[in-house]
């Protein structure tokens, strides 16, 4: 069986062409629809750009590929697109980075501590109904408005030729307020804090929801953490998974629904779960760092420098690891929890304040972020000992020394995954799968 996935990242759109589980082919293209608003807390896309690259994309493997008979879709996670009661977008995507949930409420809360004060739930900035709510208390929700989705939801449902998006419950899981265990939003909580739940997409675990040029069918969207949980694993029970890109993600597979304090509980696929926690930087650290090293090559040379990348992977290769490093906490967008937080560097000394030395360091706090996910999750669930660690996310495969640190942190052999895009692969796998 041939299959095509996509993945509606946040950067950079993907789709991969499998036979039999096996890749054939892959494509990646820039995600250039980011709105410049002149707000710096709302981060939001461009809808329409986002379906002209996904049909290019499409038009092409399928012209390719003719043989393709099933299409998986996935995508960023969180975000929500109004649309009319067509099926019409009614507004930009507001994407799962939009910050406008950390503004003051009142004197107290911010919109994101109020709602989560209000229903007793863990909400972060960027969630669905956050971001919803903030909307509704500022009269920004379009009046034509008749619901809203994910942008991964929204491209399945154009591929499919709906006027209704029908939400997988891994989707609606990531706006918020919605119960797994049920399968279904807690709709008593959103309607006691002024949410009116019409607005509210439907829920729906069937996997097939309609036809390409009514020839190839498409399946519901499932959100990137668990499609890239199946991209990496193939789906194997028990397995844990460590997912570095733009951010980075650690999750456990679970038959059972289990409460963990530090992690999220979010519907998987077949009745399964996926325990996740969130690292809101992951990969993004080491470009950060990227980014300091060249603009201060650009001060000295005062000239354009493209890459530092290529020599900080020299340095790596050339030296050994130092023994004293610095202690880099690389929360540069905050956490779930504590979106004001921000990073910090301390353990500085006149011998460890080198380029090395901080490299090394940014990737310890990398690792720490992701390990104490883990190790709590161990402590509170009382799991089995684990004998593998899968990984997946160009910031693993591109960067051994990473690779080689998060073994050491976990005490775990590490397996890279064989699929690049992973999430891609997860969405077409999906489809085969069901």
């Amino acid at each position: 069986m041939i299959t095509l996935g996509l993945d509606i990242g946040t950067t950079t759109i993907s789709a991969v062409v499998l036979e039999d589980g096996s890749l054939l082919t892959s494509r990646t293209a820039a995600n250039n629809s980011f709105i410049a608003t002149g707000y710096s807390r709302e981060k939001s896309q461009d809808p329409h750009k986002i379906i002209s690259v996904v049909l290019s994309l499409i038009n092409e493997l399928t012209t390719l590929y003719p043989g393709i008979e099933r299409i998986g879709v996935t995508g960023q996670q969180h975000g929500i697109l109004y649309l009319d009661s067509e099926g019409n977008p009614v507004s930009p995507l507001y994407t799962w980075q939009d910050e406008r949930g950390s503004l003051p409420y009142d004197q107290i809360h911010s919109y994101t501590s109020f709602l989560s004060a209000q229903t007793n739930r863990r909400l972060s900035t960027g969630f669905g109904l956050v971001t919803h709510f903030y909307n509704l208390k500022n009269q920004l929700v379009p009046p034509s408005a008749s619901t809203f989705c994910t942008i991964a939801d929204y491209t399945a449902m154009v591929l499919a030729d709906l006027t209704k998006p029908v939400i997988h419950p891994s989707n609606a899981d990531s706006f918020g307020l919605f119960d797994p265990k049920i399968g279904d939003f807690e709709k008593e909580l959103i309607s006691e804090n002024e949410i009116d739940t019409n607005i509210l997409p439907a829920v729906s675990s069937q996997p097939l929801i309609g036809m390409y040029k009514t020839r190839i069918p498409v399946f519901t969207a499932i959100g990137d953490n668990q499609a890239s949980f199946i991209g990496a694993t193939n789906g194997a029970a028990g397995a844990i998974l460590v997912n570095i890109g733009t951010g980075a993600q650690f999750s456990a597979y679970s038959t059972d629904y289990i409460h963990c304090d530090c992690l999220e509980t979010r519907p998987f696929i077949k009745g399964a779960y996926l325990m996740a926690g969130a690292s809101l930087c992951g990969g993004r650290s080491y470009a950060l760092l990227e980014s300091f090293f060249r603009s201060s090559a650009e001060m000295v040379l005062n000239s354009p420098v493209p890459s530092c990348y290529s020599s900080m992977s020299r340095l790596l290769d050339s030296c050994p690891e130092p023994e004293d490093l610095p202690c880099v906490v690389p929360l540069f967008q905050g956490t779930r929890d504590e979106p004001d937080r921000r990073a910090s560097i301390s353990g500085l000394s006149t011998e460890n304040f080198r380029p090395l030395n901080l490299i090394y360091g940014t990737m310890y706090g990398m690792a720490d972020e992701l390990y104490k996910m883990y190790e709590n999750y161990i402590l509170q669930t009382k799991s089995p000992a684990h004998t593998i660690l899968y990984g997946a996310g160009n910031a693993l495969r591109k960067n051994p020394h990473l690779c080689r640190i998060i073994e050491k942190r976990f005490r775990l052999p590490l397996v890279l995954s064989s699929n690049e895009e992973e999430a891609a692969c997860g969405a077409a796998l999906f489809a085969r799968m069901e």
